[in-house]
């Protein structure tokens, strides 16, 4: 099949990512110069942004892809997500000694990956995608190679990643074997004429696979590891657009391919989301490294999503995207406060709850920055999070799922105490405690102001999520089924 200028126009966004990264490339190789590299990695993605509107007006997807409602809302939200870590990240690059550029380089790479994660309709774009989206995240974590733990980060997660991949390729090629089928529309006709043990079983494999990526439990041992050791801004990254493509792909499947609708995988997959959200609560509870913490709520925030993929139903897909948006703003402004008070010169990011301790005395905006995100990863009215967590809980009841509804609730009580534990610890005072410090203009800078912005806009999803819940549900009703 050959490429149309309609099927061009529905790539837009991509190509201008791609074409980014190259002019980033030259520039590096011609002059280097940190704040004109983030200032064109910024720029090219604001372009890619706004280019999402003519995506949306194509008269037919290209090949291999599907640039439909689902597409269109994930490439929205990488993007945002992208263009907020390129803000927080040059504050923090700018103290790294050593080449900074190549950072943003492979960003752009990592969202070119992404966005065809998002569009993916064939089983050949989902892993080229994939690995366009992976292998520059091994480099993205290990940049501090200097520190013991960034290395090891970019190690553990090159090596489990491999491995993730491998229990994907093979899932896919025994579907393969059983249906001749690559496209997902193909996948589908094939499936529900042919379900049997091969078919179960590549299925099983392809959610092993893709299970790695989101830390679904028992896939999740890497995650605090790579989290703690991995430079601020990559693991912004990884939390949030990684997370976020991955998932949408994995809604994607499950919404085209009949076999993920067999009865005993979806109760494997009931079980997965109920041990992921409290078991990701539980091993949060005595942690005493903040980007660990982190890691471990991120873990049972999408074992809460899985409730979504479990559940099914016309909700289904307006539910994950309410949820993303609340847990992206969410996660971007918590980690983009660790970033503030991060430095590559220290050898380490300010992730030990003593350094958060008295920080309302010492940087009041920040440590009320870190509150409000704090209150909606917890899920308390009147943030964002709590929209998020209603709709989970709604789509729940409504499908019956009690089991589930009572593990939600059961996690949620659970994360309330670290949650809690974390906030208290930013009021007391510190005599003598060890501290990092961000500088006395951070809000000046551009990372501070859109840290700012972020954490205005939990608490205004929170009192007036219209505008988010009737963008989410004009996009999920052209999901291509």
């Amino acid at each position: 099949m050959m490429l149309t200028l309609a099927n061009l126009v529905a790539l837009v966004p991509l190509i201008v990512v791609g074409v980014t990264a190259v002019i980033v490339m030259l520039g590096v190789a011609w002059q280097r110069h940190h704040g004109a590299t983030a200032l064109v990695s910024a720029i090219g993605l604001a372009l890619a942004l706004a280019c999402v509107p003519v995506a949306s007006t194509a008269l037919s997807s290209p090949p291999l892809m599907a640039v439909d409602g689902l597409a269109l809302m994930g490439s929205v939200l990488v993007l945002l997500c992208a263009l907020v870590t390129v803000a927080l990240s040059h504050h923090y690059l700018t103290g790294y000694i050593g080449p900074k550029e190549e950072f943003y380089l492979l960003l752009l790479c990592a969202v070119t990956g992404a966005l065809g994660l998002v569009a993916s309709d064939h089983l050949a774009t989902l892993f080229i995608s994939l690995e366009l989206l992976s292998m520059p995240l091994y480099g993205m974590l290990a940049y501090s190679f200097r520190a013991e733990r960034s290395l090891e980060a970019g190690i553990k997660y090159l090596v489990l990643s491999a491995a993730a991949t491998a229990f994907l390729l093979f899932g896919m090629a025994l579907i393969y074997a059983r249906t001749g089928h690559l496209d997902l529309a193909g996948l589908a006709t094939g499936l529900a004429s042919t379900s049997d043990a091969w078919t179960l079983a590549g299925a099983v494999l392809m959610l092993v696979g893709l299970g790695f990526k989101l830390s679904i439990v028992p896939f999740h041992l890497w995650t605090p590891d790579v989290y703690q050791g991995g430079p601020a801004p990559a693991t912004i990254f990884l939390a949030t657009v990684s997370k976020l493509a991955v998932f949408v792909l994995l809604l994607r499947l499950v919404t085209v391919a009949p076999v993920f609708n067999n009865d005993w995988l979806n109760t494997l997959i009931t079980l997965l989301a109920l041990i992921t959200m409290l078991g990701g609560n539980l091993l949060a509870l005595f942690q005493s490294n903040l980007k660990r913490l982190l890691g471990y709520s991120s873990i049972a925030h999408f074992g809460y999503l899985m409730v979504a993929i479990v559940a099914g139903g016309a909700l289904a897909v307006e539910t994950v995207g309410v949820y993303l948006v609340t847990y992206l703003v969410t996660t971007l402004a918590a980690f983009g406060v660790v970033t503030q008070l991060s430095s590559p010169f220290s050898g380490e990011d300010a992730a030990g709850l003593h350094y958060y301790r008295g920080l309302f005395w010492r940087r009041p905006w920040l440590a009320a920055v870190m509150t409000v995100s704090f209150l909606s990863l917890a899920g308390i009215p009147l943030t964002a999070g709590f929209i998020g967590k209603f709709y989970v809980l709604a789509l729940g009841v409504a499908e019956n799922r009690w089991w589930l509804v009572g593990g939600i609730v059961a996690g949620s009580a659970i994360g309330l105490f670290y949650y809690l534990r974390v906030m208290v610890t930013l009021y007391l005072p510190e005599p003598g405690m060890r501290r990092m410090d961000a500088t006395n203009d951070w809000g000046n800078r551009i990372g501070g102001l859109t840290l700012l912005v972020v954490a205005v806009l939990i608490l205004v999803l929170g009192v007036y999520p219209s505008p988010m819940i009737q963008w989410v549900v004009g996009l999920s009703t052209v999901v291509v089924s």
